[in-house]
């Protein structure tokens, strides 16, 4: 599933396209996908302008001139996927909801299994929505900061790999992004959430800026369905130090004598790859 650095570099792809313009039509092809879609979702976007757009978590909010926001979630397999004016290339296939700017831009929410979603939100009452109440800071704001982060951990008992995951302690990380964060700082993805504020929170906190941010710079992370606005995939993959690298060497201690390689282990259902000699 898309991660925050996919979907912020999704929305800076549709801004780039979509901000400014008025919709001249907009079609649902199907009546929803993981969910319906709002009954008056084609009418609200048909004549509206795109004033501008924000990310929460792993979640899109574009702002309409009618005091709407539409809300959208990519889910496992979901594509927002712009062509120009004058692209004459048929759509792609599983195309559910269709924009068409007075521009002549063509922008398509194209999702084969259907796991993404599409609602509508007062703008003003964004926050207050059910998937975005209680969400927790955003870290690449100012705001998060190691004291943030101690707060949300205190007295867990649980992995911080989990604690990590858990939206409601910060918005938007992913399984990939949380392992890459905790091989910056030397965290071990078992050690208990409750024992990482302190010194290595101080640790945590930028790497986990740091690592979203070199991600966004890459254009995300294409490992399946993910790609860019135009089309183009993203690259932060092949700069992964552990994610999805069992038994490759660690960067940080390649070859014999160093730790062996990057371990796997699973966690909640969920694979784990960190390094056993630097992460502690």
């Amino acid at each position: 599933m898309p991660e925050l650095p996919e979907v912020e570099t999704v929305m800076r792809g549709l801004s780039a396209v979509l901000q400014g313009q008025t919709i001249r039509h907009a079609e649902t092809r199907r009546d929803g996908m993981r969910w319906p879609f709002p009954a008056a979702l084609a009418a609200t976007l048909t004549g509206a302008r795109v004033e501008g757009f924000r990310r929460r978590g792993k979640y899109m909010l574009m702002r309409l001139s009618n005091a709407q926001s539409v809300l959208i979630h990519l889910g496992m397999s979901g594509r927002m996927v712009a062509r120009p004016h004058g692209d004459n290339r048929p759509p792609p296939a599983h195309e559910h909801l269709i924009l068409q700017t007075e521009s002549g831009t063509h922008v398509g929410f194209v999702d084969p299994r259907r796991f993404g979603s599409v609602d509508l939100v007062p703008t003003a009452e964004e926050d207050a929505h059910r998937l975005l109440a209680g969400m927790g800071p955003e870290p690449l704001e100012d705001a998060f900061t190691p004291g943030i982060l101690a707060a949300g951990l205190a007295n867990k008992q649980t992995p911080i790999k989990a604690a990590l995951l858990d939206q409601r302690v910060v918005a938007g990380l992913g399984n990939i992004y949380v392992a890459e964060a905790l091989f910056r700082s030397g965290i071990s993805p078992r050690r208990l959430a409750a024992t990482v504020p302190g010194a290595r929170a101080e640790r945590l906190v930028p790497a986990i800026k740091a690592v979203l941010l070199d991600s966004i710079e890459a254009g995300g992370s294409s490992l399946r369905d993910y790609v860019q606005a135009d089309g183009e995939l993203g690259h932060f993959q092949d700069r992964f130090g552990v994610y999805d690298r069992e038994g490759a060497p660690c960067p940080l201690c390649p070859g014999p004598p160093g730790c062996g390689g990057v371990s796997r282990i699973v966690q909640a259902g969920r694979s784990t790859f960190f390094c056993p000699k630097t992460q502690r």
